[in-house]
């Protein structure tokens, strides 16, 4: 089975208890953060309400977007 590399920041990281891991491959991102929710719960739904995802060095928040090879989640940034 392929699989995709996550890799987590900030709160999305303490959300899933580690940095990196190998995941199965979700087609889409609406896909991924399913399947993300499903595993990690509550803590991880409510960073990627406000977060979002860099897929292929675009950062998207279209949940119909394809996944590639990594994906990073990023938590909400401060801005100022």
């Amino acid at each position: 089975m392929a699989e995709v590399t996550v890799r987590y920041f900030a709160a999305a990281a303490e959300a899933a208890g580690c940095d990196e891991e190998q995941l199965p491959v979700a087609s889409t991102v609406g896909e991924l953060r399913s399947l993300l929710v499903e595993r990690y719960g509550d803590a991880m739904a409510r960073v990627l309400a406000a977060g979002s995802f860099l897929v292929d060095g675009v950062v998207s928040r279209d949940d119909s977007r394809a996944v590639g090879a990594r994906v990073d989640v990023l938590p909400p940034f401060a801005g100022g």
